[in-house]
C-alpha cells in the first residue's frame, strides 16, 4: 500500500509513519522544511518537501496513494487563524479530489462540531465540512481530546509563580490525549481502510479535573500542593499576550478555554465517547512535564 502522511515528524506523524513503514507499506511523509529529508528518509520513507498551501504540490504528492493522514499545521503568524486553518482543509478537499485519493484519515478535534465559538477547532468544523462533501472519497475524522503537550506551556507560569491554570472553569473536568495514542489510533485506521463513507471518532488517553492536573504534575516536580487557579477570559488573553503570542491567537485559545468551560466543546464526545481509552494515562506523561520544568 502507498500511504501520504502530512505532518513532517510531528508528535504524531513522525511515529505514524514509523509504524506505517515497519508495517511493509511504502510512505511518503510531507515536509516544509527541507532539512528534514535525511531524516525522513532516515525513517525508510520517502521526503515530500513543499507547502500545504500549494495545491499542485499536495496534488502531485497524493496522486497514487492508496491513502493520506492529514492534518493542519500551525501558523500563528496567520494573522486570521481560523481563516487559514478553513483554507488549508479547502486546499487538502481540492487536491485529494484531483489526485483521486479514495481514503482520508484527518486529524481534527473535539469540538469539530462548533461552527464558531471554539478558537482554532471552530478552524476544523470547517476542515470537515470541505472533507465531506468530497464524493466517492471515504473521510474517517479523528478528534482527539486535549494534548498533553499543552501543559508544557505552563512551566514558566509554575516555576515562576507557583501555580498552573486556565479559564476552563472552576474544578472543571478535562478529556486529555498523548500524541502516541492519537498516533495508534490513525495507524490503526490507515492500516485497516475499514471505514467508509464520512465518520467521527473521538480518541481520549485520560480525563482529569483541573485540581487532579496540578497534583499529579505538581508532584512531578515535587510540588505537590501545587495549586490550579481558574482564569477571567480576559487575563488568560493578557497573559498570553505578555507571553509574546499574537493577539488572534490569544484571542482564539481564550475562546477555546470558553467553550471547554461552557461543556459545548465536549458535548458530542459525551454522546460518543470512546470505548477505550488509549494507554498512556497522565502519570506516564508527567516525568516530561517535570524534565521541561526542570530544564527551564
Amino acid at each position: 500500500m502507498k500511504y501520504v502522511v502530512t505532518g513532517s515528524l510531528g508528535n504524531i506523524s513522525k511515529p505514524l509513519a514509523e509504524r506505517l513503514v515497519a508495517a511493509g507499506h511504502e510512505v511518503t511523509v510531507v515536509s516544509s522544511k527541507a532539512e528534514k529529508a535525511a531524516q525522513i528518509e532516515a525513517l525508510g520513507a520517502k521526503a515530500a518537501i513543499g507547502s500545504v498551501e500549494d495545491v499542485d504540490f499536495l496534488t502531485k504528492t497524493f496522486t497514487g496513494a492508496d491513502a493520506v493522514y492529514i492534518m493542519v499545521p500551525p501558523n500563528f503568524g496567520s494573522g486570521n487563524w481560523k481563516k487559514f486553518i478553513a483554507g488549508i482543509g479547502e486546499n487538502y478537499a481540492e487536491a485529494i479530489h484531483a489526485s483521486g485519493v479514495n481514503n482520508v484519515v484527518n486529524l481534527s478535534s473535539m469540538g469539530a462540531h462548533m461552527s464558531e465559538g471554539c478558537g482554532p477547532v471552530s478552524g476544523l468544523y470547517f476542515v470537515e465540512k470541505a472533507l465531506n462533501a468530497l464524493d466517492k472519497v471515504n473521510v474517517r475524522h479523528l478528534r482527539p481530546g486535549f494534548f498533553y503537550n499543552n501543559f508544557l506551556a505552563n512551566v514558566g507560569m509554575v516555576k515562576h509563580m507557583g501555580i498552573i491554570g486556565g479559564n476552563y472553569g472552576e474544578a472543571a473536568t478535562l478529556v486529555l490525549v498523548h500524541p502516541a495514542d492519537i498516533a495508534e489510533v490513525a495507524a490503526e485506521e490507515l492500516l485497516s481502510l475499514s471505514f467508509r463513507g464520512k465518520s467521527i471518532r473521538y480518541i481520549a488517553s485520560d480525563e482529569k479535573t483541573t485540581n487532579e492536573v496540578a497534583a499529579i504534575l505538581g508532584k512531578a516536580i515535587g510540588k505537590p500542593e501545587l495549586p490550579w487557579l481558574n482564569f477571567k477570559d480576559e487575563d488568560t488573553i493578557g497573559g498570553m499576550l505578555q507571553a509574546g503570542l499574537p493577539e488572534d491567537v490569544a484571542k482564539n485559545y481564550a475562546e477555546m478555554g470558553a467553550a471547554m468551560r461552557s461543556g459545548e466543546m465536549a458535548s458530542d464526545y459525551l454522546k460518543k465517547k470512546p470505548s477505550e481509552f488509549g494507554k498512556t494515562k497522565l502519570e506516564a506523561f508527567a516525568p516530561v512535564f517535570a524534565a521541561v520544568y526542570g530544564q527551564s
